[in-house]
Order: C-alpha cells, then sequence, then structure tokens
C-alpha cells in the first residue's frame, strides 16, 4: 500500500526544506534559476561577484514570497582559497546543502593570434577551475544530504564557436568535469549538466549582431530562441525530478546541436 505521507505530507509532519546554493545568481539564468528553485520550495544562497544590486533586488523579491529563504554571499570565484567558505557559510545559515549549481562563468572572444595568459586564466577559472574546487569544497556537505551538482555548460563545448577558442574549451572541460564528478562522487551525489543554446544574447554586438542572430535561429529546428526558465526547468529536472540520473548533460537548444 502507498504511504500517502511520502506523497503529501500529513498535517503537522516536518517537511525537510532543501538549500540549494547558485554561483552567478543574480541575474540573466542565474536569476532564472533561482526564481525557479525558490518557487519550488528551496532556501537559496545566491552568489553574485559584482552584480550587488540586481542580487539584493533579487533577495529582496523573493524574501518578500518567504521571509528569510534567500541569503547573498560574495566572492571572486578566481580566489580558489574563498571557494570553501562559500559552502561553510551556506551550511552555517541554512543548516545544510542539498544541491550547488555551479552557473557563473566569463564568456568573450579569444581569436587565435590574440588569446593572452590572463584571458586564459579568467575563462579556465570561472569555467572549470571554479565549479571543481567548489564541487570538492562541498562534497562532504552533499554526501550528507544525498545532494546532487548541476553544472551549466554549453553546446559548443561540443561544437567549438569560432573567435572564442578558450571558451569553448572551457565548457568542454566542465562537460568532461561532470562526467568525472559523476563517477568521484558516485553513489551519495548525482552530477549533471545543462548546455544552453541561443537563449540571452551576449552584450557583444560586433560577434552578435542582428544578422547573426537570425541566422543563428535560422539553424535552429524549432525556429525561435529559447528563455532563461528553459533553462532554469531543466535545471530543477535534474536536482529534484531525476534520481537515477548523473553524468548526464542535456542539451537545452531547440535542437540545434543536431543542426550545426
Amino acid at each position: 500500500m502507498l504511504d500517502c505521507s511520502e506523497v503529501y505530507p500529513i498535517a503537522g509532519a516536518r517537511v525537510q526544506v532543501k538549500v540549494v546554493l547558485i554561483t552567478g545568481g543574480a541575474k540573466r539564468v542565474g536569476a532564472a534559476i533561482c526564481r525557479r528553485m525558490h518557487a519550488s520550495g528551496a532556501n537559496l544562497m545566491l552568489h553574485y561577484r559584482a552584480s550587488a544590486g540586481e542580487a539584493r533586488l533579487l533577495q529582496a523579491e523573493l524574501n518578500g514570497v518567504r521571509a528569510d529563504s534567500v541569503a547573498l554571499i560574495q566572492a571572486d570565484l578566481l580566489d580558489i582559497a574563498k571557494l570553501p567558505s562559500l559552502v561553510d557559510q551556506t551550511v552555517q545559515r541554512f543548516g545544510r546543502l542539498d544541491a550547488l549549481v555551479n552557473n557563473a562563468s566569463s564568456f568573450f572572444s579569444t581569436p587565435m593570434g590574440e588569446i593572452l595568459p590572463a584571458q586564459w586564466e579568467d575563462l579556465i577559472g570561472t569555467n572549470v577551475r571554479a565549479p571543481l574546487f567548489l564541487s570538492q569544497a562541498a562534497a562532504a556537505a552533499l554526501r550528507k544530504s544525498q545532494g546532487a551538482i548541476v553544472n551549466i555548460t554549453d553546446i559548443h563545448g561540443e561544437r567549438p564557436l569560432r573567435h572564442y577558442v578558450v571558451y569553448s574549451i572551457a565548457k568542454a572541460a566542465l562537460t568532461g568535469l561532470t562526467r568525472s564528478l559523476a563517477r568521484e562522487l558516485a553513489p551519495e551525489v548525482r552530477v549533471n549538466a545543462v548546455a544552453p543554446g541561443p537563449i540571452l544574447w551576449p552584450d557583444d554586438a560586433e560577434q552578435f549582431d542582428e544578422v547573426s542572430r537570425q541566422r543563428i535561429i535560422s539553424h535552429t529546428p524549432l525556429k525561435r530562441e529559447g528563455t532563461p526558465d528553459d533553462i532554469a526547468r531543466a535545471v530543477h529536472f535534474l536536482l529534484e525530478d531525476a534520481p537515477y540520473v548523473t553524468g548526464e548533460t542535456i542539451n537545452v537548444d531547440g535542437g540545434r546541436h543536431v543542426a550545426m
């Protein structure tokens, strides 16, 4: 017989609220992930680097829905020594950690012949090194909660983007990191990724002018742009509704990865 209390908690029963740490959560796709996870009942530690204003506004919005459910933490993810404190402060604030979403990312062009070491450090640092060391710092807490990690990769990790050499390398490495961590942290922790396609255009008018955007859309089978919430829904699925899924990357790109 089905124990209905597992599906519909009985009155007075204590329901454990999940706690999610989301990097780069103040705006764009990160903010959509925060809203989606918060709407599902999770408490959030919202990380930001420079977007303090956006972070505070989002915190106020979500805490207005459910008091004291969102906390903020500022950090430069390139400073590896500071990453364990993101996990420590999350656990101190909410008592546990159930999920980590590695969303924060640098994105800019690096054409061959013009690549600088500082650009390599930035792109590899935010897209690969920080997710690795933050996942390592979070591993013990996530094992304790039987939690999960979701990395935000990119279809260009599989299909490199012209003039974005280092970024494409970094996202390819993040896809590999996802698979590796899925083995390392199993069976207690699941690790997956979401690879967005044309969702929000970057602030790079030269590379993504209107003609370029329409060309990309025309080569996307669904013939339209996606939305940040499309990514947030996929993240929510992997964290909440995919208990037997690990080591996978879900392409949320309107089918573009099969048409490039």
